[in-house]
């Protein structure tokens, strides 16, 4: 016979001060864990949700980023002008031109960063349909007005409605703010293309971004865009190439949050282990009683680890629930790959939540069997004695 899950947990209620500091310990363990797999699925979710699924991108060929990139006006021309592209109520092919350029902005914090600004073109916002102004109104074509992202507003000095910036040898005035949701469009300012590349001095666009017909029609448009050796030009599908901007800083925090939690749970690991000897220690005649009553080795070994279980369990449940908090903060950084700044939140899912709870689960575990073993292995009259 099995001695009863209630066993254990009542010998963790009587020991409550020393159950509560184990558990708090994996708790912070598994705070830290989940914080950053958040931090990382943030990123991830803002910058794909950045791309829409109907998008392609053209950008020139072993181009990374659309900072690297640039496409001459023959080129972006023929992208633009396929029979796979969607046109919109007013006959024009929705298909637009853009130059993508860093800017060095002072922060709030009185520090500085790069920032993305976007030259776009008339049908820029209608392929963006996550973006929508907010404040104020769109710069006029043609002129130089620009908008900025509300995380930029939020971030950086200077960008306010109706003040003036200076790059490109030019006055430039905020005359809009635009919310882009959790997407990195909300980390960058738009103006006009042809105004930003006069004033940048650039002959050539940096992507071309356009809506397919059907999204059944990206590998003929791939495949004839790539296969004209003229353009030397690749196609991506929108979602895909900002999923492909997330992986170089994702896999830094991962790497970073996995090492630091690894380190960290070598001491929550002990302190559960610790704790375990020391109930073992103050059981020994209660362990002895259960031999005698008929209870086998594997029971008392079952029973121990259960203990073990429910302490990672509380702290994983603990640890998941502070870090839940997290949701409600922004995080910004800048990105490895564009090397801009780029803000994104905490984003808890239901796999985070349960590789965390079984990362506690395996501290419990791992810190819990030898003490639970050293229990399974009393003599019964030695323990029996002892008492």
């Amino acid at each position: 016979m099995a001695i009863p899950l209630s066993y254990s947990w009542r010998n963790l209620l009587t020991r409550r001060v020393t159950t509560v500091l184990t558990a708090g310990g994996m708790a912070l363990v598994v705070f830290v864990f989940t914080a950053t797999l958040m931090l990382a699925e943030g990123l991830r979710q803002t910058l794909v949700s950045t791309g829409s699924p109907d998008n392609v991108v053209v950008l020139r060929k072993s181009s990374e980023t659309e900072v690297q990139s640039t496409l001459d006006r023959q080129v972006s021309n023929i992208a633009a002008t396929q029979p796979e592209l969607a046109t919109d109520s007013q006959g024009r092919t929705m298909a637009a031109r853009e130059v993508v350029v860093l800017f060095v902005l002072p922060k709030r914090t009185g520090e500085k960063s790069n920032v993305v600004i976007r030259g776009v073109g008339e049908t820029s916002l209608e392929l963006r349909p996550q973006v929508r102004l907010i404040e104020g109104r769109m710069p006029a074509p043609g002129s130089t007005e620009i908008m900025v992202g509300q995380s930029v507003l939020t971030k950086f000095a200077g960008v306010g409605l109706g003040q003036t910036m200076r790059f490109g040898q030019r006055l430039w005035t905020v005359v809009g703010v635009f919310d882009a949701g959790r997407t990195g469009f909300s980390s960058e300012i738009w103006g006009d293309a042809e105004q930003l590349m006069q004033a940048f001095r650039r002959q050539a666009f940096s992507v071309v971004v356009a809506k397919l017909r059907d999204p059944d029609g990206f590998e003929p448009y791939k495949a004839r865009i790539e296969g004209d050796p003229r353009l030397q030009a690749e196609v991506k599908r929108e979602r895909q190439y900002y999923e492909d901007q997330s992986k170089a800083l994702s896999r830094f925090l991962k790497v970073l949050g996995v090492s630091l939690t690894g380190i960290f749970s070598v001491g929550a690991m002990l302190g559960a282990s610790i704790t375990m000897y020391s109930s073992v220690a103050t059981r020994t005649a209660e362990i002895g009683t259960l031999r005698a009553l008929g209870f086998r080795r594997r029971d008392i070994l079952l029973a121990f680890l259960a203990e073990a279980l429910l302490l990672g369990a509380l702290g994983g449940a603990a640890g998941v629930a502070a870090s839940s908090l997290l949701g409600f903060l922004t995080f910004s950084t800048t990105n490895f790959q564009t090397f801009s700044e780029l803000a994104f939140g905490f984003t808890l899912t239901g796999e985070i939540a349960a590789t965390s709870v079984g990362f506690a689960l395996f501290m419990g575990v791992v810190g819990g069997f030898l003490p639970a073993l050293r229990a399974s292995r009393l003599v019964i009259v030695e323990a029996l004695r002892s008492g």
